[in-house]
């Protein structure tokens, strides 16, 4: 006898004796991610995170982040330091459907080919990725002035799409030859947290980075003490030497 003919005579004999049917449990299917997380996935696993508005950094033991920025002092872009290894890492927004990553390396490639760099496409722990050199200027040393004379570095571009958005890494230094120096910013790129947000966004348009609340005060009273020293009157000023 067919299962389901079976099966329809019991449930029709349990509902005239009055006995209720077994409740049915649905398992529902969800797709296992992994990190870099969108928000409304971010897992609850205690680890810290720098909050700079669209992505939140997690603070890793061995890890310096400094965010760069502009005249205006608007964070333009963060960078985690590993020893000699730096990570510079930007969001950007996306379409509701397919991802830019693809055609994204192909600008890379191109651009970096055009200043006397070189990159191709390899397979690396978040998928299609370039290696390769670029030209860029080297970072500047604590105490030491801003270098002004581009040099060729070992380069690494990670990237990975989200649901409307964009997550890309540089990785320079030591950790782009080196897969056990990368180990730990390869986890740090793992475990950032993407804050979309709702409003619509040109497509490869930067995601808005903001300082952290407590660093975004202390510029505030720089700034204002900068004005203030500004607008003081010579006299008041304190004597030189």
């Amino acid at each position: 006898m067919p299962f389901g003919r079976r099966r329809n005579r019991i449930e029709r004999s349990l509902r005239e004796r009055g006995v209720p049917p077994e409740p049915q449990h649905r398992e529902r299917e969800v797709e296992e991610t992994t990190g870099p997380w969108d928000s409304a996935d971010a897992p609850d696993d205690g680890v810290p995170r720098v909050d700079l508005g669209a992505i939140r950094l997690p603070g890793l033991p061995g890890t310096d982040l400094r965010v760069e920025l502009n005249q205006q002092q608007k964070v333009i872009g963060a960078t985690l330091r590993s020893g000699d290894s730096l990570l510079m890492v930007s969001a950007f927004a996306a379409p509701r459907a397919g991802g830019i990553w693809d055609a994204v390396r192909e600008d890379l490639a191109k651009s970096a080919s055009g200043q006397g760099g070189s990159l191709r496409e390899v397979e690396g722990p978040f998928g299609p990725e370039l290696a390769g050199t670029i030209v860029t200027l080297p970072p500047a040393q604590p105490g030491q002035p801003a270098p002004t004379q581009p040099v060729r570095r070992a380069a690494r571009f990670i990237g990975v799409d989200g649901p409307r958005w964009f997550l890309r890494g540089l990785i320079t230094g030591p950790a782009a030859e080196s897969a056990e120096a990368a180990a730990v910013l390869e986890s740090a790129f793992s475990d950032i947290v993407v804050v979309r947000g709702a409003e619509p966004m040109p497509v490869r348009e930067q995601l808005p980075l903001t300082l952290p609340p407590q660093a975004a005060a202390q510029l505030a009273r720089r700034q204002e003490a900068g004005r203030a020293a500004a607008t003081r009157p010579p006299s008041a000023q304190p004597p030189a030497g």
